[in-house]
């Protein structure tokens, strides 16, 4: 996976343990937003009157130009010493590159040139981490023991220097792909002051928070990334991910709109924007974004179910049970899909048996998880004609 990719926050969404966020609703489980409360409605746009043959055409609004987005490798290269910098730079540049052998090559030269020094150490660690780490999702490496040596060396660098940010930064960075998000954001604070112009490191300090259920500082975290790197599809969409779970949809869409106009062939970005732009009850733009993104990516399970959850809103069930089915056929683990396929079969008294047994499927999956409970419950109540609250 390319480097360029912002730490992100979707694995987050499903680590949250002690974030005052909103829970997700009972039925239909949405992708992660609330069900649309009313139908969509379309703009009322008044007639435009005739402006004659001669009138000069009106030109088309111009799309906005991003810049290309920057790296995700915190440059080492800053310790004063020319010398040291300048190959510390060209391991950065490896490293950029994923080029881990190559990185990993300057950095020992630089450690035998300038032994004291924990800078060449840092690097060396890191590229430890990168070649042990699938993504840069947090909790990518939980418990990997390789990673967590990586760690302990890191993390006596930063001790060793503590003026050194980058050496924090890759500290927090590591303590992320391990999943251990609140020892991750002191390291990142210390880091962010000295590293106030990198947007990884507000990107990583904001995955930090937002992890440790502090999501409104997470907020200012990531919109400054963005700021930052306005052109990074991935910062902009872990802003729009953020602000939608604050529940601040119209935030959110436009951060997903810009991540799709600078990756138009991304499926996650697709799916983020439709499934915003199902909260906002614009069916006709979320079934076109949702579509986009199975189209892009027809093997993504959650995709499928998205797609189902904007049709089963639509009153188009039988639609939505077959995305809910493909998308269990891709990923029979997918627990929101066997639960949205429940609520489907739930509402014809003939198939409710079919409707348990996929809530069944689910709490196999996770006992834990209360929506299943929820649904049942649900479905009790629909057996014996009693009306939930």
């Amino acid at each position: 996976m390319s480097r360029v990719a912002a730490l992100g926050v979707g694995a987050v969404l499903v680590a949250l343990v002690a974030c005052d966020e909103t829970p997700p609703p009972r039925a239909p489980v949405p992708p992660p937003t609330a069900e649309p409360v009313a139908p969509p409605v379309s703009p009322v746009v008044p007639p435009v009157a005739d402006a004659g043959p001669d009138a000069a055409p009106v030109p088309a609004p111009k799309a906005e130009v991003y810049p290309a987005p920057k790296p995700t490798t915190i440059p080492l290269s800053r310790t004063g010493v020319a010398a040291l910098d300048a190959k510390l730079a060209e391991g950065d540049v490896a490293f950029a590159k994923e080029d881990y052998a190559t990185a990993a090559q300057r950095y020992s030269e630089a450690a035998r040139a300038f032994p004291r020094r924990v800078a060449p150490l840092v690097g060396l660690a890191r590229c430890d981490v990168a070649k042990l780490t699938p993504n840069l999702d947090f909790a990518a490496a939980k418990g990997n023991a390789k990673v967590r040596q990586a760690l302990a060396t890191l993390e006596r660098m930063a001790k060793a220097e503590p003026d050194y940010a980058p050496a924090s930064a890759e500290v927090g960075r590591t303590l992320l792909l391990l999943g251990s998000a609140p020892e991750a954001v002191e390291p990142l604070r210390r880091a962010v002051q000295s590293l106030s112009g990198e947007p990884e490191v507000h990107s990583a300090l904001g995955v930090a928070l937002l992890a440790s259920g502090k999501g409104e500082e997470a907020v200012a975290s990531l919109r400054r990334a963005v700021e930052l790197d306005p052109g990074s599809a991935p910062r902009r969409g872990n802003l729009g991910t953020v602000l939608f779970m604050r529940g601040r949809v119209e935030d959110a869409v436009k951060e997903y709109q810009a991540a799709v106009a600078i990756e138009p062939n991304d499926a996650h970005g697709r799916s983020d924007l439709g499934t915003a732009l199902l909260a906002k009850n614009d069916f006709p733009g979320a079934m076109r974004e949702l579509e986009k993104a199975v189209a892009l990516d027809p093997t993504r399970a959650t995709y499928r179910s998205n797609l189902g959850y904007a049709l089963q809103l639509e009153g188009k069930l039988a639609d939505a049970e077959k995305s809910y089915r493909e998308a269990i056929r891709l990923d029979d683990k997918l627990a929101s899909a066997w639960i949205n396929l429940a609520t489907v079969l739930a509402k014809d008294p003939k198939r409710r048996k079919e409707a348990r047994s996929a809530l069944e499927k689910a709490r196999a999956l996770d006992p834990q998880d209360p929506r299943v409970t929820a649904n049942l419950e649900e479905l009790d109540a629909l057996e014996k004609g009693v009306k939930m609250p």
